[in-house]
């Protein structure tokens, strides 16, 4: 998957524990292909599996941190500190399903100081997990995404409404929406019922989390809008610092 590496070649983080029998995971490589092919956009991709990622400086050198459906994770900590490096160096993240659930997990407990916040399918059980049982399981489904205006996500899908492709069984209890947006959360998707779909950081250059799966939307060699955008942006950042 991963290209011949230069010092002119945008190097992005794929974190996941890899496998054939995850549909987004097969996808990724027909996608950034089709990103070469089709945007231009040639990006240096590695896999780093979860446990990996709990070494701080496995994400070194990197121009981008995608953190891909999958979970559970075999490490909560090495996706949690995928999505820190990410976040604190200022690094273009995009987190899509588990990576949705874990980017919110992460920013609840070293942003907004819930040091116990949970994961329910990691740690089942707890009282009040921040990650919890959706009410009706989004399996193979599609859904309607109310997108607000002015959001990142807004000008990256060009629309205000779209319909998106899910797998997943977890979300963000509503119960802590009032402090992650206190913290500086940005929660710009909704469902047609008002549950959070996408969420985002404003003083970032690029942080987007959408609990849909972009990567099983539309063909292989079509890439979703969100995956164009963060691939744009990790090229951007690429070229950022070889000008420094």
């Amino acid at each position: 998957m991963s290209a011949t590496s230069s010092a002119f070649t945008a190097r992005v983080a794929v974190v996941g524990d890899r496998s054939p029998h995850v549909r987004a995971h097969a996808r990724v490589p027909f996608l950034l292909n089709a990103l070469r092919d089709r945007e231009q956009l040639d990006l240096d991709a590695y896999w780093i599996p979860t446990g990996d990622a709990e070494d701080e400086r496995a994400l070194e050198g990197f121009d981008g941190v995608w953190l891909v459906p999958g979970s559970p994770y075999r490490s909560e900590a090495g996706a949690v500190a995928a999505v820190r490096a990410a976040r604190e160096r200022g690094i273009p993240f995009l987190g899509t399903c588990g990576g949705f659930q874990h980017a919110l997990l992460e920013y609840a407990r070293d942003v907004c100081g819930l040091a116990d916040a949970a994961h329910d399918e990691n740690t089942p059980g707890e009282e009040r997990p921040l990650i919890a049982p959706l009410v009706c399981s989004l399996v193979g489904h599609e859904g309607a995404v109310r997108v607000a205006p002015g959001s990142l996500a807004e000008r990256v899908l060009g629309t205000n409404r779209t319909v998106e492709r899910y797998h997943c069984s977890y979300g963000v209890n509503p119960y802590y929406l009032d402090v992650l947006r206190e913290h500086g959360m940005r929660l710009t998707g909704f469902d047609d019922a008002g549950e959070v779909r996408i969420a985002e950081l404003a003083d970032h250059p690029f942080f987007l989390c959408t609990l849909f799966q972009p990567e099983l939307s539309r063909g292989e060699s079509q890439p979703h809008p969100v995956i164009r955008a963060f691939a744009a942006a990790v090229a951007a950042h690429a070229a950022s610092t070889m000008r420094a």
